[in-house]
């Protein structure tokens, strides 16, 4: 297991990584690739230097050397970009140490942490109030930055790669531009994302030059969409008022998709994802873009899974249950026969103690799969439940289950909630009893007698399958431009920009899975308020996942979720306590629980006001409101 002093002694790094990434294959494009990354480097080694030397000038009360301070990790952040495809590619470990985000992360079950590291964690500190009480801070991480740097061409040696690798490495970064580059995830207070997508995509353009002089089939169209999707970042560098709806519609996702079509002509495609990317899929946008048949569906024993603050980490499942009888493999694709008896099951009585409550009493199909209360009613009919009851919409796309992802797949929370005596206080055996399942269960799984697992199996294929994306946003993403109106179209510029949204719910689906790769499900301390009054907040008590591991960075932390189909889900927030979506926007507007007056201390969000008018708040959710889905 990897601790934060390994990661902050460069040797030791070297070592290991060496051993990680030497590759075989002939490549046309590596050496190309190792010339282009060699002279990034040294370029990014120069740039931390002058990075170290504008830290040791801030001085006390003097703005001008911090506005150079920050000026200087902006040009460093540049540098960086120009080398990132290779880094997170081919040296992840070494990627840790510059660009992680500024949250400490936690890896379970072992429960080590790692402190934050890199660019990001220089960023929040040199936009505190006092920029000269933390510079020790600051020399300390500029300092291993720059040592890092020094060493990166020692990682060089021996080493190779070949075309499928390098090309696979260039379509992940462009999904890290569409998603975290133009969000400004990396850098929200510089607000440098348009300047270091562009680098970003200028590097994906010199490495792609020889691939493109072969004339391959697409190549044409390739270089079109990369020199105009160039053209436009470079035209708009503002980063609050640049178009990202307009970027990606007429050239970003064109070049995705483009790019695609010559891989696979060429017969180079590469997949490093589990399958979680599915590169058949036209381009990220596309429904099948995100292949839910990689989520866990019970998740293996023998797994080792990381649970970060920003996340929570799983090995990706293959649609693969546990090798017993009760959870046998039944392929990747789930059957209509077993969605059909999934839904039987959802609205079944008889899975609860009283015969009167089915999952569908708190997923309520014709409220988007939820029951419309800040918390549901509980078993006894009239008490509630602790925390508000989310929809199930999509919720198939995540590695954890419930507000504080304490179960790892739909299997395990369905047998959660059917046992739990403050829900559904249920007794699977009933059900397996009735004559009519008795034949369902035996065409549906006909090797093997009926057990209670196989009832979490079908409900949990069912809730799989809710993933509609026909919402006018996914119309509009399809080529339908007439379907947004004005509002929406200025709401997704400004929660892909200016409101941030988008660094926590990612695109394309709009929760916490962590791009490019979404391999993770982030959990984030918010300080959510008790009440709706933000100029009277009351502190909530509800500890989050504390309660799973009760740890201090893990107090009132709670997962992201998706903001799909949010317009038609109110009451928000996992207790249920804003009635209306201004004023949850209006709740990250002024900064989260830190920024209306609770004390919050290891609040992830930024408690940095966000400076949104009531106009932009307006069009925010109105964009919000184009991503409801029209059911059946």
């Amino acid at each position: 297991m990897v601790t934060i002093k390994r990661l902050l002694l460069p040797g030791f790094c070297l070592c290991v990584l060496m051993s990680l990434t030497t590759f075989s294959g002939s490549s046309i494009g590596l050496e190309p690739t190792v010339k282009y990354f060699r002279s990034g480097a040294q370029g990014f080694a120069v740039a931390t230097e002058a990075l170290q030397s504008a830290v040791q000038a801030i001085k006390k009360d003097d703005s001008a050397s911090v506005i150079m301070a920050r000026q200087q990790l902006k040009n460093c952040r540049l540098q960086y970009k120009k080398i990132e495809f290779f880094l997170e590619y081919f040296l992840k470990s070494s990627s840790l140490i510059y660009n992680s985000p500024a949250k400490t992360e936690i890896e379970e079950p072992y429960m080590e942490y790692q402190e934050p590291v890199g660019m990001q964690v220089m960023e929040a500190l040199l936009y505190e109030d006092d920029v000269a009480e933390h510079k020790s801070e600051l020399l300390e991480q500029v300092n291993v930055i720059n040592s890092s740097a020094e060493d990166l061409l020692s990682l060089l040696y021996g080493f190779t790669a070949d075309d499928k690798q390098i090309l696979e490495s260039l379509r992940i970064e462009l999904i890290r531009i569409y998603t975290l580059g133009i969000s400004g995830f990396d850098a929200p207070l510089l607000k440098s994302g348009i300047p270091e997508s562009y680098e970003a995509l200028n590097a994906v353009k010199v490495v792609l030059a020889p691939y493109l002089d072969k004339r391959a089939r697409y190549a044409d169209s390739v270089a079109y969409y990369l020199d105009k999707s160039l053209q436009f970042l470079q035209a708009g560098k503002d980063f609050d008022t640049f178009d990202r709806l307009r970027f990606l519609q007429l050239y970003a996702l064109p070049l995705q998709r483009t790019f695609g079509y010559m891989i696979k002509d060429m017969q180079l495609v590469h997949n490093t994802t589990g399958g979680v990317l599915n590169y058949n899929a036209e381009d990220l946008f596309s429904k099948d873009a995100i292949n839910i048949d990689a989520f866990p569906s019970n998740a293996a024993t023998d797994t080792i899974e990381t649970f970060p603050l920003s996340g929570v980490a799983a090995t990706p499942g293959l649609y693969k249950f546990i090798a017993e009888d009760a959870f046998a493999s039944y392929g990747t694709t789930v059957n209509a026969a077993l969605i059909r008896l999934g839904k039987m099951l959802f609205h079944e009585t008889a899975l609860s103690g009283n015969n009167k409550i089915s999952c569908a009493t708190c997923h309520r199909p014709e409220k988007h799969f939820t029951d419309g209360l800040a918390n549901s009613v509980a078993f006894d009919g009239h008490s509630h439940v602790k925390r508000n009851a989310p929809s199930l919409l999509y919720s198939g796309f995540q590695y954890g289950q419930f507000w504080e992802g304490r179960t790892k797949s739909l299997e395990e929370q369905a047998l959660d909630v059917i046992h739990n005596p403050t829900e559904m206080n249920g007794d699977i055996a009933k059900v397996l009893t009735l004559p009519a399942y008795a034949v369902l269960f035996k065409q549906v799984f006909p090797d093997s007698s009926m057990k209670a697992e196989k009832v979490a199996v079908a409900l949990a294929a069912f809730v799989r399958s809710l993933n509609p994306r026909n919402s006018p946003f996914d119309q509009y993403m399809g080529g339908d431009t007439m379907v947004m109106n004005a509002a929406q179209k200025r709401g997704f510029n400004l929660f892909m920009g200016k409101a941030q949204c988008g660094t926590c719910h990612f695109a394309p689906l709009f929760n916490g899975l962590v791009p490019p790769l979404y391999q993770l499900t982030e959990l984030e301390v918010l300080g959510t308020p008790k009440n709706e009054d933000l100029a009277k907040p009351l502190a909530d008590d509800d500890k989050g996942r504390f309660d799973v591991f009760p740890i201090s960075y893990y107090e009132q932390a709670f997962k992201t979720p998706t903001v799909r189909n949010v317009s038609a889900t109110g009451p928000y927030m996992h207790n249920g306590a804003f009635t209306t979506l201004e004023n949850v926007v209006e709740f990250y507007n002024k900064g989260g629980g830190s920024g209306i007056g609770l004390a919050t201390p290891t609040q992830t969000l930024s408690s940095v006001p966000l400076q949104l008018t009531k106009e932009e708040v307006a069009d925010v959710t109105a964009f919000m409101r184009a991503l409801e889905d029209s059911l059946p």
